[in-house]
């Protein structure tokens, strides 16, 4: 995405949830495709629906995994569409996120003070980064392990390219876009692979999302393109495959 790592750092604000929706649009665009589908997994799990909402007459179909403004109600009302079982999960998840929402709360109010830290540091890209490459799972044997080179690979790239502060940015670009509303749905078919780990829950997907397709694999975990990346194609091939059915 803009900010991130070799398509950035980007040097101009305003880059949120929306325009860089607007941004791949374009670029399909430009590129001549008339009909195609998104996916995208925890920014861009926001980011692919908003694509949908944007141009719902180019998108034929959303994919996400790691579902990431899905897991806690905005609204005290949420919580009455939810079964008793998803209700319970609810309380408990915000519990779980109040003790781990530090880095996302220095990001979404004070990204360019973290960005002089860790681009003057290799070592203070590392610890941030295992926080949640490692420290995320809090069994760590529930998820699958990333693999060391896959994180070190990662991390040299923020650090050559210096993109951590414009990647730490749309915490702060896209706080209210991204997690301080809840978008109606796009009419758009949405397929959702909540993987383990995640928290994804259907009853709150349903208040953003037009869901037609919804998976829990049984290996993986939040980074699912490295962790599980065979199940993650195949469910993505499952919901195009189904979606293109229903044409």
């Amino acid at each position: 995405m803009p900010g991130f790592a070799f398509s950035g750092p980007t040097g101009e604000t305003g880059w949120g949830v929306n325009r860089v929706a607007r941004a791949w649009a374009e670029l399909m665009r430009r590129l001549g495709y008339e009909r195609y589908g998104a996916q995208g997994g925890d920014f861009g799990s926001m980011v692919s629906p908003e694509l949908g909402r944007h141009a719902p007459d180019k998108v034929i179909g959303v994919h996400v995994n790691a579902l990431a403004n899905a897991s806690t109600p905005t609204d005290p009302e949420d919580l009455d569409r939810l079964s008793e079982s998803e209700r319970e999960l609810a309380h408990e998840q915000e519990a779980w996120w109040y003790t781990h929402s530090g880095y996302a709360t220095q990001m979404s109010t004070r990204p360019q003070t973290l960005a002089y830290a860790l681009n003057d540091s290799p070592a203070g890209q590392l610890a941030w980064n295992m926080e949640w490459y490692v420290d995320w799972d809090p069994a760590n044997k529930v998820q699958t392990p990333v693999d060391r080179d896959v994180l070190l690979t990662d991390v040299t790239i923020f650090w050559l390219t210096r993109t951590t502060g414009s990647a730490a940015r749309l915490y702060y670009e896209g706080g209210d876009e991204g997690w301080g509303k809840r978008p109606a749905p796009s009419g758009v078919p949405t397929g959702v692979a909540n993987f383990p780990g995640d928290k994804a829950l259907r009853g709150l997907a349903e208040l953003s999302h037009s869901i037609v397709h919804w998976s829990t694999p049984p290996r993986g975990g939040h980074f699912a393109s490295v962790q599980a990346p065979d199940l993650l194609v195949e469910d993505i091939r499952t919901f195009f495959a189904m979606t293109n059915s229903r044409r």
